[in-house]
């Protein structure tokens, strides 16, 4: 089921607070990604960046403070759940079922957004319009000539941009992309910035990644995660100039 469209903003985290052991990690994050926007979220390492995604997806639960999805809470709700209220997520590690196809890794999301469940008795190939889905998606991913390779045959972007269609193919709300090109060579990282940009737009996102050039050219609204707090949000050039962020963690890279 398809959630309603609200006028605020599609992803809102009000005074989140999580803690391991005693130890704070993330301390009163308070942020929003409005419809449309590609928002990134960057900081050093230790950050909690990774932390703060699997709390938005479900994976932890906050110690405190509210995670809001369309308006409704989310917080305490399991991973799956929180994927039908329309969030998803890829990971920095694919997860693809590497021997099956091309097409039948995108035909299991596609299937999964019209709630059909495989069955021994009704040909998955027989629903015209989960193949003409899957077929669509596999031209904006540019895999057409691939459809029946086994997925762990394909190059790593190719594999990555496999990952990021069959998240698509649930048509979420909104798009947690987890360092969509880490591993990856310049051209390839070009070519992944350039297929993320083709196949979402419209779509709102919500991105951590490590490269500097990828969030710049990828993201229309940054947020700057230090030592579990948010130190500074806005537009890019914005946060390049911003003294704090510098100091805390881009420095040279983003003055140049």
């Amino acid at each position: 089921m398809t959630p309603p469209v609200t006028a605020g903003p599609v992803l809102e985290l009000r005074d989140v607070h999580k803690s391991f052991g005693g130890t704070p990690i993330i301390r009163g994050v308070n942020l929003a990604v409005k419809r449309g926007q590609r928002h990134a979220l960057i900081g050093p390492n230790g950050a909690g960046k990774s932390t703060l995604f699997n709390l938005i997806s479900g994976h932890y639960v906050p110690s405190a403070g509210q995670i809001l999805l369309n308006g409704q809470p989310i917080a305490g709700l399991t991973p799956y759940a929180i994927n039908r209220r329309g969030l998803s997520r890829s990971f920095q590690i694919t997860s693809l079922f590497p021997r099956m196809s091309v097409a039948e890794n995108l035909r299991i999301s596609v299937m999964g957004q019209h709630g059909f469940r495989f069955s021994l008795f009704r040909p998955v190939r027989a629903l015209d319009q989960v193949a003409a889905e899957v077929d669509e998606y596999l031209e904006k991913l540019r895999l057409t000539r691939r459809r029946d390779d086994p997925a762990g045959a394909l190059a790593y972007s190719e594999q990555r941009a496999l990952e990021i269609g069959m998240a698509l193919a649930t048509n979420p709300e909104i798009l947690l992309l987890d360092e969509p090109t880490a591993g990856m060579s310049r051209e390839e990282s070009a070519y992944t910035v350039a297929l993320i940009r083709a196949v979402t737009e419209g779509k709102t996102l919500l991105v951590v990644e490590h490269d500097m050039s990828v969030v710049f050219t990828l993201c229309d609204q940054i947020s700057v995660l230090v030592y579990g707090e948010i130190i500074a949000s806005g537009e890019p050039e914005a946060v390049r100039v911003n003294p704090k962020v510098q100091e805390a963690y881009l420095g040279e890279e983003v003055a140049t």
